[in-house]
């Protein structure tokens, strides 16, 4: 597994665009692993630790700029390392 001493800390926010300002380069170097309500998922855009919010695409539609429609559930978020 990887040594968690040389693994930068997960931030309470992220995203995988990297336009938006909560884009991590350095947390992306290693996998990460999102457990929303007790079960993995595999498909989060977003989320935030604090607030208890995970943000996944709404099937295939997509906004006009071609980025997927994002929807946001609330509950339980944990963010880890694989």
């Amino acid at each position: 597994m990887n040594d968690t001493a040389t693994l930068p800390p997960l931030p309470d926010r992220l995203s995988i665009d990297p336009s938006s300002p909560f884009h991590n380069r350095d947390v992306f170097q290693h996998d990460i692993g999102i457990r929303f309500n007790d079960k993995d998922r595999t498909d989060v855009e977003e989320y935030c630790l604090s607030e208890g919010w995970i943000k996944v695409a709404a099937g295939k539609t997509l906004d006009r700029k071609g980025r997927p429609m994002l929807i946001k559930l609330k509950g339980k978020v944990e963010a880890f390392y694989k």
